[in-house]
């Protein structure tokens, strides 16, 4: 049985033990990188197919008869063509939970670095502006208690509640999001959902946790920047697609929000450039998609992917299966 790996060195794998992969009863090719355009090409012969980012599209799916099964090494499943998939009975795993307490804590040095203004304030300690202050302290940039503020989230999955959690050791009120169009269940341990328009009125903060669909695609564009308060701080630790980057920059120099953090771009990495990418916009603070990266959470994703694989060697039921 072929196994091939398109993108291995998007796990960082210098510093993860991936010998129970290895060990798996395959033939394997792993390769550091892969384009789209040499996905087909890679994967033709292949049984089974692990991915992190490298796109497997319906073309690449036609070209692949012997391919049986594909393991996604991430939680988003926006880079396999899943009814292509289903169409050629291909099975598909994904990993979950792998990196919650790594995004989690990132999610959090947004929130704390915008409110306590902490890059302009160590800024402020090195290029001279504390040394010519009159008074022992700069109170130059204003600083706001998160105590008793609104926290809302998109999305009450892992991530959400994770997030959630935190936030009660800070006295906010957390909220979710009733996304337009979408019925929500309430039962035993689910949240209330607050109407989207009233949602963002009502938030200080807001943090999407949520999957990149074609309903959630600009989620976040001019007119919902908008009903904001100009008091308010986005957080994106999702997807790049789900926020309208050119509105969100001109919200920023315009202050119709007061700041943002974004760990995810539209395009990544952003080799033709991004709205975001400016230093003249205040109160913005661009991460490069690794909130996800601590050592731990992605051992975890490895292990997970050997659980899923081991599964499907072994003829047994596919855990995490997404088809």
């Amino acid at each position: 049985m072929k196994a091939v790996l398109l993108d291995c060195d998007s796990l960082g794998p210098d510093d993860l033990d991936l010998s129970a992969l290895l060990a798996l009863p395959v033939d394997w090719t792993i390769y550091p990188e892969t384009s789209d355009r040499e996905v087909g090409e890679r994967i033709v012969d292949a049984d089974i197919v692990l991915t992190n980012k490298a796109p497997i599209n319906a073309l690449s799916l036609s070209q692949a008869p012997r391919l049986k099964m594909i393991s996604i090494m991430a939680t988003g499943t926006n880079a396999i063509d899943l009814q292509a998939a289903a169409k050629h009975h291909v099975a598909v795993c994904n990993a979950v939970k792998y990196g919650t307490g790594s995004v989690v804590q990132h999610v959090w040095a947004l929130i704390l670095a915008l409110t306590t203004k902490l890059g302009d304030y160590q800024r402020a300690a090195v290029d001279g502006t504390w040394q010519d202050s009159s008074l022992f302290c700069l109170l130059d940039f204003p600083v706001e208690e998160l105590q008793g503020k609104v926290l809302g989230i998109v999305g009450a999955g892992e991530l959400g509640r994770g997030v959630a959690k935190v936030a009660e050791a800070f006295g906010l009120e957390v909220m979710y999001a009733a996304l337009p169009g979408r019925d929500y269940c309430v039962g035993k341990g689910d949240p209330q959902r607050v109407d989207f328009k009233d949602f963002l009125s009502r938030a200080d903060i807001i943090s999407l946790h949520c999957p990149l669909t074609a309903e959630t695609t600009n989620l976040i564009d001019e007119a919902e920047l908008g009903m904001m308060k100009v008091s308010a701080i986005l957080i994106n630790t999702a997807r790049g697609g789900m926020v309208n980057e050119a509105a969100l920059k001109l919200a920023l120099l315009n202050g119709v929000i007061a700041g943002a953090g974004v760990d995810v771009l539209t395009n990544e990495p952003p080799r033709e450039g991004n709205p975001l990418l400016d230093e003249t916009i205040p109160n913005l603070i661009v991460t490069p998609h690794c909130a996800w990266v601590a050592r731990q959470s992605r051992q975890r994703l490895v292990d997970q992917t050997v659980e899923n694989l081991g599964a499907f060697v072994q003829e047994k039921p596919l855990l995490r299966s997404v088809l």
